[in-house]
């Protein structure tokens, strides 16, 4: 098993721009994060609960990505969001990998990624880790069941993963789960299903498979204005009709060789830039550190944690053997 912090270490490595927060709206459902500098933005979900009492509200505009990004590793519910979105705001702007656009559907949209692997779970024990509005629908196809939080009729209480996700077949695994810190072990518990990390949330991350994760079913966002609106306005799964789609990412190895080649080069070719400039700071007769010098440290460090997901993958892809 990964250690459970190494998640978290793996997104923050991805927050490395120098972009600031443009805007930053919670609403009842979804937290929505713009950037400023590359009108970026990301998603994650709000946590569900009341409060009067968030002291950094009204504050959060104009602050570097970063320093909310650094809010994932926080317990506070509302902040641990806040830094999802943002990361979702560095991480799911840049190019997704060999991925499948999925169409939406009228007024159950958000059930799209459902609809897609249906002919694959006719009759399978299938674990769906949330409840999704609608899903009840499937009920006659599959054997069902539904993990909550907050259990509504028909559902069980999320305590329950521990005696039902390692008989799964299938287990969809809604992405508030990195939020909530449930991720590490829901993975884990699931390691003998098909699964499927699914929701707006979802990073697109390609090292999600060292976890278990054999798909990633993501949001691309088209209509920035539309969603931001829809958010603002309380959306919950109105969302998928009003700016956003679904697409699914295979987590195959050679998908994830292909994903995390890319990055590399393009994190090799970033490290290049910042060197030259570090180099250009101190040719000019300048004496005081470099003013990048954290990103090209950030950068170092991502490019040697790409590096070594990357390696096994290769190992494994040379020497079939040991599989």
């Amino acid at each position: 098993m990964n250690s459970p912090k190494r998640l978290y270490e793996l997104l923050l490595d991805h927050c490395t721009s120098n972009a600031v927060v443009d805007n930053l709206l919670i609403g009842l459902v979804w937290t929505l994060c713009q950037s400023r500098n590359d009108s970026s933005a990301g998603l994650a979900m709000s946590p569900g609960i009341a409060t009067r009492t968030l002291p950094w509200s009204g504050d959060l505009s104009g602050k570097a990505i970063t320093d909310l990004a650094a809010w994932i590793l926080d317990w506070e519910p509302y902040k641990a969001t806040v830094a999802m979105a943002a990361i979702n705001s560095c991480l799911n702007s840049r190019a997704l990998p060999d991925s499948v656009l999925l169409e939406n559907t009228g007024e159950q949209s958000n059930l799209a990624v459902f609809d897609y692997f249906l002919p694959q779970l006719q009759n399978k024990n299938v674990v769906v880790i949330g409840h999704y509005p609608g899903i009840e629908k499937y009920q006659n196809q599959m054997q069902l069941t539904i993990l909550e939080r907050q259990p509504k009729p028909c559902d069980l209480p999320d305590s329950a993963c521990e005696f039902l996700l390692p008989y799964a077949d299938w287990v969809f695994l809604t992405a508030s789960s990195i939020t909530n810190k449930t991720f590490p072990r829901l993975a884990e518990l699931s390691g003998n299903a098909k699964t499927v990390l699914m929701g707006p949330t979802v990073p697109w991350l390609p090292q999600l498979h060292e976890f278990g994760i054999d798909y990633l079913a993501g949001v691309e966002i088209s209509d920035v204005n539309a969603l931001q609106q829809t958010v603002a306005q309380g959306g919950g799964v109105r969302i998928f009709n009003k700016g956003l789609r679904y697409r699914v990412a295979e987590l195959s190895p050679n998908v994830s060789m292909n994903w995390l080649k890319q990055q590399i080069a393009d994190c090799a070719a970033e490290k290049n830039q910042l060197t030259q400039g570090m180099e250009s700071w101190y040719a000019d007769g300048n004496t005081s550190r470099f003013p990048d010098y954290q990103t090209l440290d950030r950068v170092n460090t991502r490019l040697s944690r790409l590096d070594s997901s990357y390696k096994p993958l290769w190992d494994n892809a040379a020497n079939p053997s040991l599989n």
